[in-house]
């Protein structure tokens, strides 16, 4: 199967061994435009060394990563996110000490580099595109809180919408409600389904419950192999995956 112009993403081949250890092993996986996929899996399934070689953090022992027709394998981090690669990692990393306001803006891509920070201006368009990220992410009504006081699930909201200011076109969500209450996660799962008009979005979670909420196809890796892949039903079906991981 090749790349083909409905994948946005095109993972073919794709291994990585550490000491001789294959963490993700000749594995293919493609994403459509505009589409949900979650991947589940045991720990030591190899889901974060997936993520990390997507966005140039770990360097695959071979195969390739198309992202719309590039080859992202052997690009440094930084171009990554240039071509519209955006991760979010478990733990929320916004800066306390910045409002709501202000993590955005600082997300805004002309202010990414050190001359953009330099020549950076509050423009009407900056603003419009923060009041419109923040009410996405549910935060309209605290732009000019400070990161610090804010809940950890609107820590983790702040977070994508630094991503959506970014407007990456492929979004990577590592365990987004990890630590979340009921109702966060509810509104999590609302704010995901919101945001994947337009763009795809790949999210690694354990929490069954909210995987049903939100998936399009669901992925399941198993030591570094692909062990199955459909809709929740069919995962929820699926003789392998119940022995492997959902009868734990």
């Amino acid at each position: 199967m090749s790349a083909s112009n409905d994948f946005i993403l095109s993972i073919e081949d794709l291994t990585v061994s550490f000491d001789g250890f294959k963490a993700v092993d000749s594995l293919n996986l493609y994403i459509k435009k505009d589409e949900l996929r979650v991947i589940i899996g045991p720990n030591g399934a190899g889901k974060t060394t997936l993520l990390d070689m997507i966005c140039g953090k770990t360097r695959p022992t071979a195969g390739s990563i198309m992202f719309r027709d590039q080859e992202l394998i052997g690009m440094p981090e930084y171009k990554i996110v240039r071509t519209g690669v955006g991760r979010k990692f478990q733990t929320p990393s916004i800066y306390e000490n910045l409002t709501v306001f202000e993590n955005l803006e600082v997300s805004y891509p002309t202010g990414l580099s050190v001359m953009g920070c330099l020549t950076f201006k509050r423009t009407p368009e900056v603003i419009e595109r923060i009041h419109k990220v923040a009410e996405e992410i549910d935060l309209k009504e605290y732009l000019d809180v400070e990161g610090a006081f804010l809940s950890h699930g609107q820590k983790q909201w702040l977070e994508i919408g630094m991503l959506l200011m970014q407007d990456s076109e492929l979004l990577m969500l590592d365990e987004p409600v990890a630590g979340m209450s009921q109702l966060e996660r509810e509104r999590t799962a609302e704010l995901i389904k919101r945001i994947c008009k337009g763009r795809s979005i790949i999210v690694i979670e354990h929490d069954m419950e909210f995987v049903s909420r939100i998936a399009d196809k669901v992925t399941v890796l198993h030591l570094g192999k692909l062990l199955a892949e459909g809709s929740m039903a069919d995962i929820r079906n699926n003789p392998k995956v119940i022995e492997v991981y959902l009868g734990h």
